[in-house]
């Protein structure tokens, strides 16, 4: 009887410790969620987001269409005006900018001036060019007439531009103004463009530790400046305010006991906002909503009528962003994990205009607090009497009782108040007394670390372990060579399996195609579901990339015929018949580096020649073909059988590429039989080009059998039939042969 009240001590004892452990943690968090109330609202965000209310507020989008009928971005300085003149002839009550000029316009006078003075050219030419009106000046003059907010970012780099606001801050309360993030270096605009505009507020969007946006910043900090944010000042041009108020926590009567100063709530003209402490906005987020957004290029078509765009623009506040590939501000939001950064700031605007606000009372902590002390304490001195299984009914009914309250607060008054500490409480409580005894989570750890281990490359591992300096934090930009490999008719593949044999093929087609590109030094960057995207010469030189990267492209096509013979005959092997592939090398500079946010970062690449390869991959299934390449690569494998297939003008580039197909290595193209079809090919492609029908068509059926023998049968089927309908149809007289891809 002794020992066994001496055990329910003990248990009661470590149930106890437990508890104030819980308490203590919940002490130490801010006055904000803890990390776990974070991943609760979260849910609960998606499961009742805010409905979509028609507001005054509008995004216009730099999409892919735009791109492909205005050109490449940046833009000139004199098509963004444009945009922006008819924003606002159209009545925008103000047009909010989220990019920021910064750099001058490359396509300036006086900068094309200088370039060709540096190329000898002739004195007269450049004066010419330089008697011209620089571009940004007169972005600048036009910016001077429109309700314009410029977009600046905030940086933690050492100075070097200080901002200052537009107008005025107005403090209710302490001057220690602390609880604002406080940056050091801003990132301004051209200082023309950030004089001539109305207003100026900051992009910069810092996420919670996951990297999520859960609160918009409202205000920071540079110094004694306080500045507001891009949505703020966009709602204060548009009313005409001339100044903004922040209230402060002693300035409202509502501090917290013990707790230092905090902004309470900002007023912006007509409308009052409340905040969190550091001048945050907790977002209610909508689901995408089409209607919100307006394609840059619709306000740019000169068809587009006046009255089309005042309808849709007149009195609304506009915002401008970019949502093209390449040029996204992507954040995560509990709502989407790839989230336009432009549209955080559209809605902030909405939910200030419509008064719809997420909130966290004054009172939430002290009450969570109590229900962590309330909870835990009853359930540890009725546990011992009810039992384990009593046990579990009553916590369980507690944690009901918590998370119902918790979602009720949420869904009927908006109240942000956590659950999590509570319900951790009785969780631990219960643990603690009832499984003393279990002790896996090192053996499950150990397991975890065993798995991931296998994903590394034990070589590129231990020759950056040899020397970490080769693997510097941040980008640098390298001549590169770029591989996308993509099974063909995934989606109906994924159909005919179940998700378990989904994934077992997966790994069988993955790993060994994995294997080959990594013998060939290749860094594999990431899998896009059935894809893969691979690179060379980052992070450690490698001066065959080139070779390496045509070398691995054939490997994996001769891999793949071995598996499609081998794997359907192992038992308990899935493998759903014959399995095509289409890889895509291109070769170019790229911005290679640990990318991402402070607080998560991956080794990854971007840039023109990374879209180039994803484009040309896509051709493949066009052109029948299991391997192209761009013309850079061509250029630097003289020595291998390529062949062009065609020049095509690929989706959101207006120069035509030339493509070619990646026959075999340096053994087939010194082959007597491939060098005379490959100048057969030529031949037929020239014919074919001049408008000459009659040669193309002798030639493809001169070389048709060669073609078939070098896996080229569908893309000769391609061209007698393009031969036959041109000749029926003759094209124009200025057809340069290119071919304009509508798919991606």
């Amino acid at each position: 009887m002794g020992k066994l009240r001496a055990f329910i001590k003990s248990t009661g004892l470590a149930g106890l410790l437990t508890l104030l452990v819980i308490f203590l943690l919940q002490l130490t968090q801010s006055q904000s969620l803890s990390v776990l109330g974070n991943l609760v609202f979260d849910s609960f965000a998606r499961a009742q987001p805010r409905e979509y209310v028609s507001a005054p507020v509008v995004v216009v989008d730099i999409d892919e269409e735009s791109l492909r009928r205005e050109g490449q971005w940046p833009w000139p300085r004199q098509n963004v005006a444009r945009m922006l003149q008819r924003l606002n002839e159209a009545g925008a009550a103000a047009i909010g900018l989220d990019i920021v000029f910064s750099e001058a316009d490359r396509t300036s006078p006086r900068l094309i001036a200088s370039t060709l003075a540096s190329q000898g050219v002739a004195g007269s030419t450049v004066d010419a060019l330089r008697a011209l009106p620089d571009n940004d000046d007169e972005f600048a003059a036009a910016l001077v007439q429109m309700p314009v907010v410029n977009g600046f970012f905030l940086t933690h780099d050492p100075k070097r531009s200080e901002a200052v606001p537009k107008a005025g801050i107005a403090i209710s309360g302490s001057v220690h103004v602390e609880s604002i993030p406080e940056y050091s270096n801003a990132i301004l605009p051209l200082p023309q463009l950030d004089e001539a505009a109305l207003g100026r507020g900051f992009l910069t969007l810092t996420g919670d530790s996951d990297g999520i946006v859960r609160r918009a910043p409202l205000l920071a900090r540079q110094g004694d400046q306080i500045l507001p944010a891009l949505s703020v000042e966009t709602l204060r041009v548009a009313q005409g305010a001339g100044s903004i108020l922040v209230k402060m926590s002693d300035g409202s009567g509502n501090i917290a006991a013990g707790a230092e100063p905090g902004v309470v709530s900002l007023k912006v003209g007509d409308f009052e906002i409340p905040t969190t402490r550091a001048g945050e906005l907790w977002m209610h987020y909508t689901e995408p909503v089409a209607s919100r957004t307006v394609p840059a290029w619709q306000v740019l078509d000169p068809a587009t009528a006046d009255q089309e765009l005042a309808e849709r623009f007149e009195g609304r506040i506009v915002l401008v962003g970019a949502g093209a590939i390449g040029l996204r501000d992507l954040v995560s939001t509990p709502i989407r994990e790839r989230e336009l950064g432009v549209m955080v700031h559209a809605q902030a605007i909405e939910q200030m205009i419509l008064g719809d606000f997420l909130t966290r009372p004054d009172w939430a902590v002290g009450l969570e607090r109590a229900l962590v002390l309330l909870a835990g304490a009853l359930l540890l001195l009725l546990l011992p009497r009810l039992g384990a299984s009593g046990g579990a009914i009553l916590g369980f009914a507690m944690i009901a009782a918590v998370s119902a309250g918790s979602w009720w607060a949420f869904s009927e008054q908006q109240f942000l108040l956590d659950p999590t500490f509570p319900i951790l409480a009785v969780l631990g409580v219960y643990g603690t007394v009832t499984v003393l005894d279990y002790y896996r989570e090192e053996k499950a750890r150990a397991y975890i670390h065993q798995a991931f281990d296998r994903y590394l490359s034990p070589e590129l591992v231990k020759r950056i372990a040899a020397d970490p300096h080769q693997l510097d934090l941040g980008g640098e930009e390298r001549e590169m060579t770029v591989l996308f490999c993509d099974i063909r008719s995934f989606s109906r593949i994924s159909e005919q399996l179940e998700p378990r044999s989904l994934i077992s093929f997966l790994i069988s087609f993955l790993t060994p195609m994995c294997d080959i590109l990594l013998e060939r030094k290749a860094t594999i960057d990431k899998f896009i579901g059935d894809a893969i995207l691979a690179f060379w010469n980052a992070p450690l030189d490698d001066p065959d990339q080139y070779a390496n990267a045509a070398r691995a492209a054939l490997a994996m096509r001769e891999r793949l015929k071995a598996l499609n013979w081998e794997m359907p005959h192992q038992p308990g092997q899935v493998w759903p018949g014959e399995v095509a592939i289409g890889i895509g090398l291109n070769s170019g500079s790229c911005c290679v580096g640990n990318m991402g946010s402070a607080q998560r970062l991956s080794y990854s690449l971007l840039g023109d020649t990374v879209n180039l390869a994803s484009r040309i991959e896509g051709l493949t299934k066009l052109y029948k073909v299991d391997i192209a390449v761009g013309s850079a690569l061509q250029k630097q494998l003289p020595k291998f059988a390529t062949v062009e297939l065609d020049l095509v003008r690929v989706v959101g580039r207006e120069t035509p590429e030339a493509i070619f197909a990646l026959i075999g290595d340096e053994e087939l193209g010194s082959s007597e039989d491939f060098r005379a079809f490959a100048l057969g090919h030529s031949a037929m492609l020239a014919a074919y080009r001049a408008m000459d029908w009659d040669t193309a068509q002798r030639l493809l059926d001169e070389w048709g059998a060669q073609a078939d023998n070098f896996g080229l049968d569908g893309l000769y089927a391609i061209y007698r039939a393009r031969a036959s309908q041109l000749r029926r149809s003759p094209p124009p007289g200025d057809w340069d042969g290119v071919y304009n891809a509508s798919e991606k």
